[in-house]
């Protein structure tokens, strides 16, 4: 099956993230290699670039469309987890952000592809009961205690 567009613009995007700590280009030539138009590219970068993902984004329009695209380090991005996962239960987190949080975890080697299977079906919204609100919050407190199960350094 062929992939999606947007599956092509993410897959090319990391590839130069992975010699590299972050990327610089223009949207425009982006678009041109891909015939796309460069609102795709925004929507790639919006939903496959995020901080729970491990990226930041930088933009600037006009002139071609200045991006720029920074992978966050290990310790960038565990003070970002921490920052969408304080201690208090009234804190959320989305399907798609808890696996963005749990993709960036596979791709920098912190979860086994076993780990991550298992924690993406634990905190997938058919499994949590409740509407959206209370399925993100029990979501958030899911992740919080497994993370702080998978970080305990004496192995309990």
């Amino acid at each position: 099956m062929a992939q999606s567009i947007a599956g092509q613009i993410e897959a090319y995007l990391k590839e130069l993230l992975m010699c590299q700590d972050f990327i610089e280009l223009q949207r425009s030539e982006l678009a041109e290699i891909f015939s796309c138009v460069p609102s795709q590219i925004n929507y790639v970068l919006g939903t496959r670039f995020t901080p729970s993902q491990g990226y930041v984004v930088e933009s600037r329009r006009g002139g071609g469309g200045y991006l720029k695209i920074v992978k966050l380090s290990w310790d960038d991005l565990a003070e970002c987890a921490a920052a969408r996962l304080p201690e208090t239960q009234q804190e959320a987190l989305s399907q798609n952000e808890a696996e963005g949080i749990l993709r960036r975890l596979l791709d920098e080697d912190w979860l086994t592809q076993r780990e991550f299977q298992l924690l993406r079906m634990m905190l997938n919204r058919d499994v949590l009961l409740g509407n959206t609100q209370v399925q993100d919050v029990q979501r958030i407190r899911l992740l919080q205690a497994a993370l702080t199960a998978l970080c305990r350094m004496d192995g309990r």
